[in-house]
């Protein structure tokens, strides 16, 4: 791995990818693949903001699908996995923290399963929000806190997005899911993003206030738990473990695999 000219990943992704703030976006060295990086623009987020005439950063992060070494993209394909990454601005959205659109993943066609997601933390600080339901009803509410070599799990069918919860630095994580992952937006945007905000006070300091849209529901904030029951090893780069057993990760892209520790999951 190179680390890009502003020093924006402070843990190992475990393949030559580099990151830049200037202008915001990925590069790939010799021995990995990946495609431009596309922008979000502030315009694309605004049916999901608080505030949609909010003033910010533009574009507001960039945006990375399909990525890896050379030599496991065919491995990739056949098990239909997908690793992508993200990069974001510092900032704010008006009163909110820089975030992500939010969104539920499509029903994949293959497994018959809405995919879940990990997320691996390789800058900055982030909260990892999700609820079990875009409708009235948001279900459970968790917001956890991760900060460089943290991994959080997103379950099958939740909604979810990824806000930075520092003002100055840039957030950048990676993530792996189904390659069938299809971004479903229209249901947060109609409800203006979800269940709960993350907002600044005067001081900067974050809090959290309910979307009127939704029916509220309390929400739990914390740390992310251990996930070896998943097969994840703490502390080691995400796809190194999947370089050393490609099959260890099976289950993204076919949840029944563990169809037992979706119930009652949490974060």
């Amino acid at each position: 791995m190179r680390l890009g000219e502003d020093r924006l990943v402070k843990f190992d992704p475990g393949f030559d990818i580099r990151v830049s703030s200037q202008p915001l976006g990925f590069q790939f060295g010799e021995t990995a693949f990946g495609p431009q990086s596309e922008m979000r623009s502030l315009a694309a987020l605004r049916p999901a903001l608080l505030d949609p005439n909010v003033e910010g950063p533009d574009p507001v992060y960039a945006i990375v699908m399909d990525i890896g070494k050379r030599v496991h993209r065919q491995e990739l394909e056949q098990r239909m996995l997908l690793f992508g990454a993200v990069t974001c601005a510092r900032g704010r959205l008006g009163k909110e923290v820089i975030r992500s659109q939010g969104h539920v993943h499509k029903i994949s066609s293959h497994s018959g399963w809405a995919a879940p997601e990990i997320y691996e933390i390789w800058g900055g600080k982030a909260f990892v929000y999700m609820q079990e339901f875009v409708a009235d009803d948001p279900g459970r509410c968790f917001a956890v806190e991760a900060v460089a070599g943290d991994i959080v799990i997103v379950p099958p069918g939740w909604a979810h997005t990824s806000m930075s919860a520092e003002l100055t630095e840039h957030l950048t994580f990676g993530a792996l899911c189904d390659r069938e992952y299809g971004f479903q937006y229209e249901e947060v945007r109609r409800r203006h993003g979800l269940a709960w905000y993350a907002l600044l006070n005067e001081k900067d300091d974050i809090y959290w206030e309910p979307n009127p849209n939704y029916k509220k529901k309390d929400l739990a904030i914390g740390k992310p738990r251990d996930y070896q029951t998943f097969g994840i090893e703490p502390g080691r780069p995400l796809y190194l473990q999947f370089e050393r057993d490609p099959g260890k990760f099976q289950w993204v892209s076919k949840p029944a695999l563990v169809s037992q520790l979706w119930k009652d999951f949490s974060p």
